[in-house]
C-alpha cells in the first residue's frame, strides 16, 4: 500500500462510522467500475486497432475528407 493511501485511510478512520461506510462504498464502486472498464477496453482493443489501421490507410490513400464539427 502506498504512503498516500495509508494517509488517506488513517484520516478516513477519524470520520464518523456512517461517513466511513459511505466512503468505503464509493471506493468499492469505483474499483468495480474501473475493473469493468479495463475488461471492456481489453475486449474491444483488437477491433479499435483494426479500425484505426483502416482509418490511417484510408487517409494515406486520400479516401478521407476534412470536416468541421458542424458537418458531422
Amino acid at each position: 500500500m502506498t504512503v498516500l493511501l495509508k494517509k488517506a485511510f488513517r484520516k478516513a478512520g477519524n470520520l464518523p462510522e456512517y461517513l466511513q461506510d459511505e466512503l468505503a462504498k464509493e471506493l468499492l464502486d469505483e474499483l468495480t467500475w474501473e475493473k469493468r472498464w479495463s475488461e471492456s477496453l481489453s475486449i474491444s482493443e483488437p477491433k479499435l486497432n483494426s479500425l484505426a489501421e483502416k482509418a490511417l490507410k484510408d487517409f494515406a490513400e486520400g479516401k478521407t475528407e476534412e470536416k468541421d464539427l458542424d458537418q458531422l
